[in-house]
Parts: structure tokens; sequence; C-alpha cells
């Protein structure tokens, strides 16, 4: 039997590492269509380099005080990269904002995950946003880089309904958990070849397969 070619990753952290360990868990399944070659974070601190280490995922911390400009900066990660064979870059509470140049040379080849349903609610603090707003769902998206920031071709998303009792840390944490599951799930649409990019648009064959409607809050039966 051929050995199954692997997508090659490189998850780009700075914290916790929660879905990077999502995506550990992912690529442990023999037949998940994707591998992480590398796991790169801007903090030395990062939790999410003891997850990679405890898997034996190499691991390399570019900190980012330490490059007199953002191209430097960013010249040491590419090659770190490149030096790796990566092939698809995943975004995973990397919080420093990408150049231009960056995004550019890396263009429908890296991803990040959001906690809100784009283009709704961009940037920081966007479970209080949503709650603010009195929206009858959040949730999370997985969606292709671009330039602007939280924009770009929408992969998959996951809806979670708001309560009237949520809080913004209540509401993360259910968004949390949904992250976690369709961060992989993009990545396997990616490796298989499923996601085709028309218009600015991410389309697969199982974006047709979703039948069903969420209402908040439901209709009673």
């Amino acid at each position: 039997m051929a050995k199954l070619k692997k997508l090659n990753l490189c998850v780009l952290i700075s914290g916790n590492g929660s879905n990077l360990q999502a995506l550990i868990d992912a690529c442990t399944v023999p037949e998940f269509p994707a591998q992480i070659g590398l796991v790169i974070s801007n903090k030395a601190s990062a939790g999410g380099l003891v997850r990679a280490k405890k898997n034996q995922i190499p691991t390399l911390v570019v900190d980012h005080k330490a490059y007199p400009t953002r191209a430097d900066f960013d010249r040491v990660m590419t090659k770190a990269m490149e030096d790796n064979s990566t092939e698809l870059i995943c975004l995973a509470g990397f919080m420093r904002l990408l150049s231009d140049a960056f995004c550019d040379n890396w263009r429908d080849r890296m991803i990040n995950i959001h906690p809100s349903l784009l283009p709704s609610f961009k940037g920081l603090g966007v479970q209080q946003a949503a709650i603010d707003a009195g929206v009858g769902f959040s949730g999370c998206t997985v969606h292709y880089v671009r330039k602007e920031i939280d924009t770009g071709p929408i992969i998959v998303q996951a809806a979670v309904p708001l309560k009237s009792f949520d809080t913004a840390d209540s509401l993360a944490a259910r968004i949390l958990v949904e992250e976690h599951k369709i961060y992989p799930h993009a990545v396997r649409l990616i490796a298989e070849g499923k996601v085709t990019i028309s218009n600015e648009r991410a389309l697969t064959a199982d974006n047709d397969r979703q039948t069903q409607s969420l209402i908040n809050p439901p209709i009673e039966n």
C-alpha cells in the first residue's frame, strides 16, 4: 500500500496553544492527511511550545523584539518554514500583525482561526461585541489570510447560540470547543484538495450538503 502523502504544516503561536493541540491530536490519526513539521512562536514562554515538544515536533522561537524591522522578522520565519518544506501555515493564536509582503508571499497557503462569524466582529474583544450587539449566534471561522485583518476566503464556520446569561468568558469557552473541531476539519479539506478559491470565495462540494437551519431562540414544536 502506498504511503499517504501528508500536507506539511507550520503552526504559528504566541500562547497556550489549545488550537495547536487540536491539530496535534488530529495529526496523530494515521489517516489524517496532514502533519505538523514545525511550530514557531514569537514568545519563548508560550505554553504551546511545551505541547509541541511533548509530541516530538520541532520548535523555533523567533522573538520579534530581537529584529529591527518587521521585514527582518518575516525573513527569518519564512526561511525557517522554507527549510522545513512548509506547505500550509496555520495561525493559532499568533499575536503579531503580519506584513503585506508576508501575506503576499504565503497567499492561499496560510489560514487563521477567529472567534466570530466573520465578516462580523473582526479584531479583538469579539465575544463582548457579539453580546453587546444582541445577536442570536456567534461562533468561529477558519479562513485564508489576506493583508487586511480578519479577512480572506472563509473555509469553515461553526455557529454558537448566545444565552441570556452569557459573559464574554462563557461565550468564549463555548466557541473554543467548536474551534477545536473546525480547525482540523479545515486542514483536512485543504489537504484533500477539496477547497477551491474562486472570486475570493473558498468553495467545497460539502458546502451544498448542509441543509439544517439554525434558529435562536428555537421554535417550539
